[in-house]
C-alpha cells in the first residue's frame, strides 16, 4: 500500500507516492535527490541526517517521509538556494569548522537551533547543543568557534 504525501523542500512542494515505512532521509537523497542530507548511522546517534522540519531539528533517519506530510523541511542545500553560503555556513567555513564534510549539515543545523533561542551560548552551551551530533574527524574546537563565530556576527 503507498501513501500519498506532499512534503515542501527548501521552498518547493514534492508530491509523491511514498512506502509508509519510507524515511525522511531516504525521501530526500533518494526521492528527490538532495544529497546533503547524509546517512551515517541510521540509529539517530551522529546526527548527519539532521534536517529541519518546520523549523525544529529533527534527525531524518528516524522520521518518517509520512510524518513530514504537510510540512516544510529544509535540508542543507536550502541555506544556500543561490549557491551562496548563509552567514553560519561562512563561520564554518572560515572557522575551518569543517574538515571531511559530512557531518557539517547536521551541526550546522544544531547550531542554528541552539543559536535561535541563545544568541550568546558559552562553549560549554556549544557543546551540549551539538552532543548529538558526531565528528570523526575530531574538528570539534573548530566546531564551537564557528559557533562562537556566528553568534558573534548576530545569526539568529
Amino acid at each position: 500500500m503507498k501513501l500519498s504525501v506532499s512534503i515542501q523542500v527548501n521552498g518547493r512542494t514534492y508530491d509523491r507516492e511514498i512506502e509508509p515505512r519510507l524515511l525522511l532521509v531516504h525521501f530526500l537523497r533518494d526521492s528527490i535527490a538532495l544529497t546533503g542530507t547524509k546517512i551515517g548511522c541510521d540509529t539517530s546517534q551522529c546526527g548527519a541526517c539532521t534536517v529541519l522540519l518546520d523549523d525544529v531539528a529533527v534527525k531524518a533517519c528516524t522520521c518518517l517521509a509520512a510524518q513530514a506530510d504537510g510540512c516544510s523541511v529544509t535540508t542543507i542545500e536550502g541555506l544556500a538556494p543561490d549557491g551562496r553560503l548563509n552567514a553560519l555556513q561562512e563561520a564554518f567555513w572560515t572557522k575551518h569548522g569543517l574538515q571531511c564534510g559530512f557531518c557539517t549539515p547536521g551541526m550546522i543545523f544544531a547550531a542554528q537551533a541552539l543559536l535561535r533561542v541563545n544568541g550568546n551560548p558559552s562553549p560549554e552551551q556549544i557543546r551540549h547543543a551539538l552532543e548529538g551530533n558526531l565528528c570523526r574527524c575530531t574538528g570539534y574546537q573548530n566546531i564551537v568557534r564557528s559557533v562562537q563565530a556566528a553568534a558573534a556576527a548576530g545569526v539568529r
